[in-house]
């Protein structure tokens, strides 16, 4: 039988010691690690990767969905774009809804080999990274998402039926004259006006909020049916604003354990004789909120 060295011993319960504090220390870390993350377009670096030495083997819709269903394992992606950049290579940029999410998949993506289905899809390994490029000024201030990616958000994060949305008030409002002066009485044109008020609620977390928006538009259609068509448009453009406005009071805390929680932000909070009478003394205008670079995401 060998014979092992008190000093053998001792560096190796000094290394057992070493390893078991550094995992202590690392839960610890991940339990504390929180982030918030709010329902606005995602501008801060650290929430942008660049992917490079992806090769052009593949069609590139097939590589698309490919890094696409790679990345978003990860969490909720705002955008994903490729475009060539060398002969036979594409690169690729992908934006993360929150910091945390896009610091791991930088780490576990970064010399791998991109493997749909367990069958590699090409045979060089990705270089990923962490954007550096600086924000500009005027893009620092983030601006509210589209619905699409509210719902892609809020189902991503919190579960089809971790939260859910119901209308208080959907009704037709006068029309607001300053809004079409230009348009010609004897044309035939309807103005609608309509506003919505509804209530948004996260039922695992106790958490309720509102949301409302007004939206007017010329109907110049003489067809009953397109008359009902396009009233029936405008109903759903204006649930979706009060949505996404409901959503903007709505914050995310994101914990390392990964469990999530749901706070809002403190807002003005309104009373019942408000809530009856807002949408007849209240209209919310709200800012186009469709980004520029929707058509590039994938969900």
């Amino acid at each position: 039988m060998m014979k092992v060295e008190p000093e053998e011993v001792e560096v190796q319960q000094k290394v057992e010691v070493e390893q078991e504090v550094e995992q202590v220390e690392q839960k610890v870390e991940q339990e504390v690690e929180v982030e918030v993350v709010e329902f606005v377009v995602p501008v801060e670096n650290s929430k942008t990767l660049f992917v490079w030495n992806l090769e052009a083997s593949q069609p590139e819709h097939v590589l698309l969905v490919s890094l696409s269903s790679l990345f978003s394992s990860f969490g909720p992606l705002y955008l994903l774009k490729i475009s060539p950049s060398s002969p036979g290579f594409f690169s690729a940029l992908v934006k993360f809804f929150s910091s945390g999410h896009a610091a791991r998949a930088q780490r576990e993506t970064d010399g791998k080999t991109l493997m749909p289905s367990r069958r590699p899809l090409q045979d060089r390994p990705l270089k990923v990274r962490l954007s550096s490029k600086k924000t500009p000024h005027f893009l620092s201030r983030s601006a509210p998402l589209s619905h699409a990616h509210c719902l892609n958000l809020a189902n991503h994060i919190l579960g089809f039926n971790g939260w859910s949305s119901d209308i208080i008030t959907l009704k037709e409002l006068d029309p607001d004259q300053d809004l079409d002066p230009d348009l010609d009485p004897d044309s035939g044109g309807v103005a609608l006006r309509l506003g919505c008020l509804l209530q948004l609620h996260f039922p695992f977390h106790q958490v309720t909020t509102r949301g409302a928006a007004v939206l007017q538009q010329t109907l110049t259609c003489s067809d009953p049916v397109e008359m009902l068509l396009a009233r029936g448009r405008l109903q759903r453009a204006v649930r979706e604003k009060a949505l996404v406005q409901a959503f903007s009071n709505v914050l995310l805390v994101l914990l390392g354990n990964g469990k999530v929680m749901v706070d809002l932000k403190e807002l003005h909070q309104f009373d019942p004789e408000e809530q009856e009478h807002f949408l007849q003394v209240t209209e919310v205008s709200l800012p186009p909120d469709e980004d520029e670079e929707l058509d590039l995401t994938v969900t």
